[in-house]
């Protein structure tokens, strides 16, 4: 069974900088494609970044493109979310997701598309 568990959330004041980890257990992580999706209260969840295998990326085309960088360590079994300069905005939970493969990149950014889920890791900007 698959398994997903975000950590390095945490409270960090705007401006700065903070990484989230997906581990991944269950399964080797070389053959997963992994993103990530963020829910703010009373707000859907939106597509923030995802990696597939292979290591190609993409990004949503909005305020956290130029910001935040996905990355994976395969050996590892570890996915990364790199965020920086974090604004208010980016107070949300943030959830890695995982799909078995190399979906299309214009499928990577629904969350129908991904078969595993983590719990979510809270991130809160503030001063």
């Amino acid at each position: 069974q698959v398994q997903l568990v975000e950590s390095g959330g945490g409270l960090v004041q705007p401006g700065g900088s903070l990484r989230l980890s997906c581990a991944v257990s269950g399964r080797s992580f070389s053959t997963l494609s992994m993103s990530w999706f963020r829910q703010a209260p009373g707000k859907e969840r939106e597509f923030v970044a995802g990696i597939r295998v292979g290591a190609s990326t993409t990004y949503a085309t909005d305020s956290t493109k130029g910001r935040f960088t996905v990355s994976r360590d395969n050996a590892k079994n570890t996915g990364y979310l790199q965020m920086k300069t974090v604004n208010p905005e980016d107070t949300a939970v943030y959830y890695c997701a995982a799909v078995n493969g190399r979906p299309i990149s214009g499928i990577l950014s629904l969350p129908s598309t991904y078969e595993y889920w983590g719990q979510g890791t809270q991130v809160t900007v503030s001063s």
